[in-house]
């Protein structure tokens, strides 16, 4: 008579590092898929370059330099900004692909926590974000911004934690939908807003509204875009002093200090996370 082997049951891994493993092996799936996606980088770069170089260098002829500054000077931070803001959010709502092609629900069967596949892939949205933003940094010296290490490296450091609030942003919009038919007007609706009133194409702290001041203070871009304005315009020879377009946020009278600044768009993105893990957790 024929006996039939039973296989061993194997112990489920669980813990923070088995977690952590988790949302690596997420994170690095977004990095691949973008390595293998060219046509989509090169697409993503239209806009800002537009806005660089079209905007930039049309409407920068007619104003031409105030108080030492370019207008293309000035608008290169916030063109990298929403450029790496427009990434992040559409790499977040890959998340509703896969749950349309199947690959969600493989993810969402295994043996981890469903907050681990969402900062899987915060993190991958956030980073091949940034790696878009590498590129546009790369065109800095077309506007007069110098290639100095620090300069740089504090450019990278507020892109991608811009990039992850907008990722977890992103994620809070689509984790719950069960097409992108229904997720991108949503994404449209508030991209768009967001950018605007950011101060990426005009200075928020020249002569505004009132309604208009109020709405640039409560949104979180505003504090990304000037933090990386700020960080722009200290290398530069008199750190655009005398210019009305170099003016930092400030409320009330009060400059609002560059720390701080990082400080809200982090909280933001945190705070964003903790939904999305929320939401995400209740789905089906």
């Amino acid at each position: 008579m024929t006996q039939l082997a039973v296989a061993p049951v194997l112990p489920v891994a669980s813990g923070p590092r088995h977690e952590a493993r988790a949302a690596l092996v997420v994170w690095r799936r977004d990095l691949l898929r973008f390595r293998t996606d060219r046509s989509r980088l090169v697409s993503s770069m239209v806009q800002p370059l537009l806005f660089l170089f079209v905007l930039g260098k049309g409407l920068g002829a007619s104003l031409g330099t105030t108080g030492g500054l370019q207008y293309s000077t000035f608008l290169f931070p916030g063109t990298i900004t929403t450029g790496v803001m427009f990434t992040a959010v559409f790499s977040a709502i890959s998340i509703v692909w896969d749950r349309e092609f199947g690959f969600l629900r493989e993810m969402m069967v295994a043996p981890i926590s469903r907050s681990s596949i969402v900062v899987g892939k915060c993190l991958g949205g956030a980073s091949v974000a940034t790696l878009q933003g590498i590129v546009l940094l790369a065109l800095a010296g077309t506007v007069g911004v110098p290639y100095r290490p620090g300069l740089l490296l504090g450019c990278l450091a507020m892109l991608f934690l811009t990039a992850f609030a907008i990722t977890a942003f992103g994620l809070v919009l689509a984790v719950d939908v069960q097409q992108v038919q229904t997720v991108m007007p949503r994404v449209q609706l508030l991209l768009m807003p967001l950018m605007f009133l950011s101060g990426s194409l005009f200075p928020v702290s020249g002569r505004l509204p009132t309604w208009l001041v109020v709405l640039t203070r409560i949104n979180p871009m505003t504090y990304a875009v000037d933090a990386m304005r700020r960080i722009v315009l200290h290398d530069l020879p008199h750190h655009g002093a005398g210019s009305p377009l170099a003016r930092p946020v400030s409320w009330g009278g009060w400059t609002v200090p560059v720390p701080l600044e990082v400080l809200l768009v982090a909280g933001t993105g945190a705070a964003l996370l903790a939904v999305a893990c929320v939401m995400f957790s209740r789905t089906d």
